[in-house]
Parts: structure tokens; sequence; C-alpha cells
């Protein structure tokens, strides 16, 4: 099967933040230092004397969506699919993303349909879009709204769907402190949108199988 590759220059909407504003990695580390201090803790001891390192590290990892394009996921994609139209579903895609609040973990799973238009993308670069925007600080309305919003700008299918369930650790961790407590946020574009029937449809296979 040839795939056909799109050459799509995405909005600046999905690179919301410019690598330019990044401060140093020594300024970054030291900011950790700082946190540490707040903490209550000694900084120069043992334990913490290499934590400024690996956090940032790990914060380069954690919020690696901010150099990836979601778009440029989507630009290849095939036409040899049999007359195939009908909806494609990749659910329990896991995720961890980080809550723009509180910046603590938003731990879910997201559930991504699309009704093709003669083409289709191949079911990775689904997950690595939910990927991308789950590596960018965020609210579950905004991420399942922009996980909809690319495919549907980006391939221009009859309609979009998306769920995300979640846990907020915002609200374990802290606060009400309520644990396992669970988030769900839905957006339909396009058919789905105009189609109850569509939605019901789409939901029906998200929870098939499951008790």
């Amino acid at each position: 099967m040839d795939a056909v590759i799109k050459k799509f220059m995405p909005p600046s909407a999905y690179m919301e933040k410019p690598v330019t504003d990044r401060p140093t990695e020594a300024e970054a580390e030291a900011a950790v230092r700082t946190l540490l201090r707040w903490t209550g803790d000694n900084p120069d001891r043992e334990g913490l004397v290499d934590t400024p390192k690996r956090v940032v590290k790990a914060y380069r990892e954690m919020f690696g969506g901010y150099d990836k394009c979601p778009a440029e996921e989507l630009g290849r994609t095939f036409e040899e699919v049999a007359g195939y139209d009908d909806l494609v579903l990749v659910k329990d895609i896991t995720f961890h993303s980080h809550c723009e609040h509180h910046m603590v973990p938003i731990i879910g799973k997201a559930h991504v349909g699309y009704l093709p238009d003669g083409k289709v993308v191949g079911l990775s670069k689904i997950a690595r879009v939910v990927d991308i925007f789950a590596q960018r600080l965020q609210t579950q309305e905004a991420m399942t709204a922009q996980i909809a919003g690319v495919i549907q700008d980006v391939l221009n299918p009859r309609g979009v769907a998306v769920m995300l369930e979640a846990e907020h650790m915002c609200m374990a961790m802290r606060g009400i402190r309520k644990e396992g407590s669970t988030t769900l946020t839905s957006t339909f574009t396009g058919v789905f949108k105009d189609t109850p029937e569509e939605q019901v449809r789409f939901v029906t296979m998200v929870r098939g199988g499951r008790g």
C-alpha cells in the first residue's frame, strides 16, 4: 500500500510554546533547588544533591510535546483501503499528562474515532497525537478538543469523536483528596456532532466488552 504524504503547514496553535522562551538548564536546575528549599529540605544533602539534574531531565521527557507538532504526525495517509469508509476507532490509549493549574499528574485513557473520507492514517499516529498533547501542561477539556481539532483539520474526515477518561492527582493528592474519581470529557465534529446515533455508536463501541 502506497502512502500519500501531505505537506501540511501547521497553524501556530499546534506549537503552543516557542523554544526560545526556555531558560537554560542551569537556570532550571537552580529553580528546582529553590523549590527543594521551599519544601523545608536541604538541597545539599546526599539524597537531593543530584535531584535538580534529574528533575530537569525528567521534565524534558514529560513535556516533550512542546517540541513536536501533532499535525506533522498525521501528514502521511493511505488511500488504498478497499473502499472502507466506516468508523475507525482506537480506544484505551493510555496517557500521562500534567494539570496546568498545579503541575501534578493526570492519568487516563483516550478513545479516538473518525469516519474517513477516502483516506486513513496509520493507527500509531493517533496514539502519537494523544501523547504529544498529553506531554504539555493541560486541562482535560482542552486536550480533548485539541486532539479532535487537529485530526479534523489535517485529515478532513467526515467526523471525529474523542473521549478522555482520567484521574486528576490535583483532586487525589491535595485539596478535596478524593482518590479514584474519574473525569470524562468528549467532543464530536462533523457527522458525529450532527447525528446523535453516531455518538451512541461511538460510545457503545468504546464501552463494548466492559462490565
